[in-house]
């Protein structure tokens, strides 16, 4: 008999389970954790700024976002900032986010 064996389940496996397995093994969960942080950011800063805007990363509770130009960036560092950690907050329950974080990089627009 050894004792590293683990008990075997009797009877078929229940969904949930094979589910979460498939779902983290194709790594859907953190597609749709990204979908969840980039809609709650684009009802936050609105149309206009969703187009000048992208999600860069969530690292330890920091929204990261990058911005297309430097001008807005200090216009959401010091004017926005409070307001948009609030309503990404409300948008975002059972997510910890306790700041924001704005950098310049490329941002993507959409075309007309």
């Amino acid at each position: 008999m050894s004792l590293n064996r683990q008990p075997q389940r009797k009877g078929p496996e229940l969904l949930g389970e094979v589910l979460s397995r498939v779902f983290a093994a194709r790594g859907w969960g953190r597609r749709q954790d990204r979908l969840r942080l980039e809609e709650a950011w684009a009802e936050s800063i609105g149309p206009e700024g969703a187009k000048q805007t992208r999600v860069a990363a969530l690292r330890r509770g920091v929204l990261e976002i990058e911005v297309s130009s430097a001008v807005l960036l200090q216009e959401l560092t010091h004017y926005h900032k409070r307001k948009l950690l609030e309503q990404i907050r409300s948008r975002l329950l059972g997510v910890t986010v306790t700041d924001l974080r704005f950098r310049t990089g490329m941002v993507e627009k959409e075309r007309d």
